[in-house]
């Protein structure tokens, strides 16, 4: 999405290099091993008795994503300035006055009233239990475009939610600052410069990481071999982020991996595929594998360079309006076509692979995507605040919404875990050989 909820990237990785970046994944709804699991809850639980610490646990926003882009919407903060019904007549602000009374009254510690002013910002898109409907304050959205943008100053790392109340760092880029410091796959971050990330979203804890060049930032990891938390201190550097790595096999056949739709991802996947034409391409795999998703207009201009004259896409909001989202077909590709897929390509992912399918122009291979057809939109506030919020579902050239259904693959395999760490992508293997069969 442009102005997007950041889906936890905070990093780069090695552009149309020889060092491929592979997902490490687990199968759709594998979960960790239980021992791993005790672990981290009885070493994080431990942290939090021995500290004597209070919090409440804030909603946790899925990784994937996908809206139009901001300044599409703005609201004025003027009163009178909507139609809507108020919700704050008299009763409603006497209780919040009494509310904030009480807090500063016996609360066991002094509270900022801009924080609490947020916090009731928050709840009231908390209320409309929705987990893409999301408040920033001026701060978090300008974190927001730079993840929109994909260049940012950041630590290359990325992050998504735990499965115990903290997020994880779920991949570490080469030649990155993170790297450099030793931070580590797998690694739970309870806090950044001493403020405990306990039920904090993904954002959040992005726009605390990120920060001025040449600055410091000290996170505090929890890792499953350590006996406590460890402290690690990482420099903040301008990153742009390489969503797009490309290589060419034998045979003719041409792979690029899409890790997210980022602004700068248009560029990068034409880069990748002029090459891959310039080398003699045969036959193409896209590996959208835990793609969470993206901006509309990148996917789109993606679309566009593969699919044949047709709907790409298109929107329906609540009344029934609808956008639509057109390719020429001026540049249709022209050899055999294989997309990746599994449980965690989102969104944007499910866009491109769900036009493909629909064309008959591939053939889909790995497991079901995760399922999220609706699109948020993010609508700037006169304050310099802004909120996201989900306004229309989305719909495949054929018509199909997939929102909590996901699209199935023509060829099903499940990820191999031990066979991954022993050096082999079995379901990468897989798209091969299914190429193979189509180029012959």
């Amino acid at each position: 999405m442009q102005n997007q909820y950041s889906n936890g990237n905070d990093g780069t990785n090695n552009q149309y290099g020889n060092q491929m970046n592979y997902p490490v994944q687990v199968n759709p709804g594998q979960k960790p091993k239980s021992g791993t699991k005790n672990y981290m809850l009885g070493l994080l639980t431990g942290i939090l008795a021995s500290l004597a610490i209070t919090l409440g646990v804030l909603g946790m926003i899925h990784l994937c994503r996908i809206v139009f882009p901001a300044g599409q919407g703005n609201a004025s903060l003027e009163a009178g300035a909507g139609e809507v019904t108020s919700i704050t007549d008299a009763s409603v602000e006497k209780k919040l006055a009494v509310l904030e009374e009480t807090i500063g009254k016996y609360f066991w510690k002094d509270v900022e009233e801009e924080t609490l002013e947020d916090g009731l910002y928050r709840g009231l898109l908390d209320s409309l239990e929705d987990p893409y409907s999301v408040y920033y304050t001026n701060e978090e959205l300008l974190a927001l475009q730079q993840q929109t943008e994909g260049i940012y100053y950041g630590i290359g790392a990325y992050i998504q939610d735990g499965d115990i109340g903290y997020v994880q760092i779920s991949r570490v880029i080469r030649n990155t600052p993170a790297e450099e410091s030793g931070l580590m796959q797998g690694d739970y971050i309870y806090k950044v410069d001493d403020e405990d990330m306990q039920g904090k979203d993904k954002s959040y804890v992005v726009s605390k990481i990120k920060g001025e060049e040449h600055t410091y930032v000290t996170l505090t990891v929890v890792r499953e071999d350590a006996a406590a938390p460890i402290d690690i201190s990482v420099e903040r550097r301008k990153i742009e982020s390489p969503t797009v790595e490309y290589e060419m096999y034998d045979n003719g056949m041409a792979y690029i991996q899409i890790t997210e739709f980022d602004l700068v991802t248009t560029g990068q996947f034409e880069n990748a595929y002029n090459q891959a034409q310039a080398e003699g391409m045969k036959g193409l795999i896209i590996d959208l594998r835990s793609n969470p998703g993206g901006n509309l207009s990148t996917v789109c201009d993606i679309s566009r360079m593969i699919l044949p004259k047709g709907m790409i896409v298109y929107t329906e909001d609540k009344y029934g309006k609808r956008e639509e989202y057109t390719c020429k077909g001026d540049h249709q590709i022209e050899v055999p076509l294989v997309v990746l897929t599994n449980g965690y390509s989102a969104s944007a992912s499910e866009i491109l692979a769900g036009a493909v399918k629909d064309y008959g122009i591939g053939k889909l291979v790995g497991t079901t995507t995760f399922g999220k057809g609706i699109v948020q939109k993010v609508i700037n506030l006169s304050d310099g605040s802004a909120i996201k919020l989900t306004v229309s579902s989305y719909f495949t050239p054929n018509g199909n919404n997939i929102h909590g259904i996901g699209i199935e693959p023509d060829v099903e395999i499940q990820f191999d875990a031990d066979l991954y760490k022993n050096g082999t992508d079995n379901q990468l293997e897989k798209a091969k050989e299914v190429l193979a069969e189509m180029m012959h």
